[in-house]
C-alpha cells in the first residue's frame, strides 16, 4: 500500500500519445472506465486496421483551442452511464501520465461537454497505482 500514489478528487495529467498535457481531470472511483471528452468523432482504415479521427479542447479554459488527433480502436463498447442509460464508444489504448509516472489505460471517447471537466479518470486505471482522498484537490501540484 506504502507504493500507490495519493491523488485527490481532482488533478492535472498528459496524455503523450495524444499529444495532450497538463489536462485537468476527474478522478472518479465510482466510474469504471476513464473517459475523454471529444467532438467530431470520423472512422477510418489505417494499415488495415480501425482508426478514429477527432477534436478535442485540451485547455478548458480556452474553449475556442481546438486540436485533431488520430487513435487507433481498440474495441466499440457499450457503456453504462450513471443515469443508468448506456451508449456505444470508441474505446482506445493510450499512454497515461500522473506526476512522474506512466501507464497505459483504456480510454473511451465521448460528449461530456455538459461535464465540467474533459477527463474522467475511472477505477480501472487506479488498480494497484493511487489511493483517493476525495477531499483534497490537486495533491500533485501542491
Amino acid at each position: 500500500m506504502n507504493d500507490k500514489m495519493i491523488v485527490g478528487a481532482l488533478e492535472f495529467c498528459s496524455l503523450p500519445d495524444l499529444e495532450i498535457s497538463n489536462l485537468h481531470m476527474r478522478v472518479d472511483t465510482g466510474a469504471k472506465t476513464s473517459a475523454l471528452h471529444v467532438d467530431n468523432i470520423e472512422e477510418f482504415e489505417k494499415d488495415g486496421a480501425r482508426w478514429v479521427r477527432f477534436d478535442i479542447h485540451p485547455d478548458y479554459h480556452d474553449v475556442d483551442r481546438v486540436v485533431r488527433r488520430e487513435a487507433k480502436v481498440k474495441s466499440k463498447r457499450r457503456i453504462k452511464m450513471a443515469n443508468d442509460k448506456s451508449e456505444t464508444r470508441y474505446v482506445i489504448d493510450t499512454k497515461f501520465v500522473l506526476k512522474d509516472q506512466e501507464w497505459p489505460i483504456e480510454l473511451n471517447l465521448t460528449d461530456r461537454s455538459n461535464m465540467t471537466y474533459l477527463m474522467l479518470l475511472g477505477r480501472e486505471a487506479m488498480i494497484g497505482r493511487l489511493l483517493v482522498d476525495p477531499e483534497k484537490e490537486y495533491v500533485l501540484t501542491s
